[in-house]
């Protein structure tokens, strides 16, 4: 199962991206969808309805639906974080997880919140002066995004997560974050509270430049061929 990132869509993020290629040449069968607010999913505008908490149980209620037990699941970025909620939640739904854009912001939240508001509520793009609300709101614009719905999702989407609870996810986890990502967080410092954590530096590459990265795919498909059930 794949978890897109915030403004991103399962198109966006994980097909256009060669992902879907990528997981289906090494034999598996990968499971995209859209979050609530995003692609083609419907938009909601209460910031209340974005927990990332909340919107992993839309991912267990997919795998239900889907009558599927038990498999692996990979996030990038806000998709990480719910990725993290649904294996704290319902550790038996998942095999093994990649994170991906996704470090020590896990347990600290990002203070950049309100940049990235103000960024996609502005009227224009000219209004937008901040070098993160300018990245947010120029993704949102070339993917079509509701920018309103993105507004509410911000707002509550990056819940942070308890160290203790961190600790208590006892799957196999690999933390991927790019070497120039300076939004993530330490892959390396949240790798060390997982139980079975990794950590994998994605060289060269920013938070919006990592996803697709052929380093990533190589080591996320080395992770799999480890730890996913046959």
């Amino acid at each position: 199962m794949l978890i897109h990132g915030f403004g991103s869509s399962g198109k966006v993020n994980w097909i256009d991206t060669g992902w879907v290629e990528a997981l289906t040449a090494a034999g598996y069968q990968p499971i995209t969808f859209d979050n609530r607010g995003h692609g083609a999913s419907r938009k909601l505008y209460d910031a209340q309805l974005y927990f990332a908490h909340e919107m992993a149980r839309d991912a267990k209620r997919l795998l239900d639906h889907l009558g599927i037990g038990s498999a692996p699941v990979m996030g990038y970025s806000m998709g990480a974080r719910i990725a993290a909620y649904l294996m704290l939640q319902d550790p038996a739904a998942v095999s093994c997880a990649i994170w991906g854009g996704m470090g020590l912001n896990l347990i600290s939240g990002l203070e950049d919140s309100e940049e990235i508001i103000s960024a996609l509520t502005a009227e224009s793009l000219d209004q937008v002066t901040g070098r993160t609300g300018r990245q947010f709101r120029i993704f949102a614009d070339h993917n079509k995004a509701d920018r309103a719905a993105l507004a509410a999702c911000m707002v509550n989407s990056r819940e942070p997560m308890r160290e203790a609870d961190v600790r208590r996810i006892g799957q196999p986890v690999l933390v991927a974050v790019g070497s120039d990502d300076d939004m993530a967080g330490s892959a390396q410092g949240l790798a060390a509270l997982l139980p079975r954590g990794e950590a994998f530096t994605i060289e060269r590459r920013d938070h919006m430049r990592a996803t697709g990265d052929k380093q990533f795919k190589a080591a996320a498909l080395e992770f799999l061929a480890r730890h996913a059930p046959e």
